[in-house]
């Protein structure tokens, strides 16, 4: 017997403390690094994207993947390659813990323009009202003091 997924997460993870690091200039280089993670995990990419503060991954995780791994190990790997290619000067590491949300296959198309255009986005939501929206919409309960 084989193992059949159809599983669509969006992880959500901010700079520590929210500080706006992630300029521009060098976040579609750090996206291509961290889609090569994914991909050496035979994990499905269908989007990443972000802003100064935090980004989003849209992807299909193999069955053999644990979520949890899979984060962390994006957050150190990426963490190590911001710091030694000197992409954001200012970062100094990624936020403990991680938002991870999962999604119907026919949410896909929304879910890629959502994340496209999350410079637009965030010129009417603040990343930490998103986040909790966010939160809200996948009824989890959540301790304001973890949000900051």
């Amino acid at each position: 017997m084989s193992t059949y997924t159809q599983i669509i997460y969006q992880i959500v993870f901010s700079t520590k403390h929210r500080e706006k690091t992630l300029l521009k200039e060098n976040r579609a280089e750090l996206y291509k690094y961290i889609f090569g993670i994914l991909t050496n995990k035979n994990c499905k990419t269908y989007q990443i994207g972000g802003v100064e503060d935090h980004i989003h991954i849209i992807c299909y995780l193999h069955p053999s993947i644990s979520l949890s791994n899979l984060v962390k190990d994006i957050k150190i790997a990426s963490n190590l390659y911001i710091k030694s290619n000197k992409l954001f000067p200012q970062f100094t590491g990624w936020q403990v813990g991680y938002g991870a949300f999962t999604y119907n296959i026919k949410d896909k198309s929304n879910l890629i323009n959502y994340v496209k255009n999350q410079e637009i986005h965030h010129k009417s939501f603040d990343s930490s009202s998103e986040y909790k929206k966010l939160l809200v919409e996948h009824d989890i309960q959540y301790d304001e003091k973890f949000l900051l």
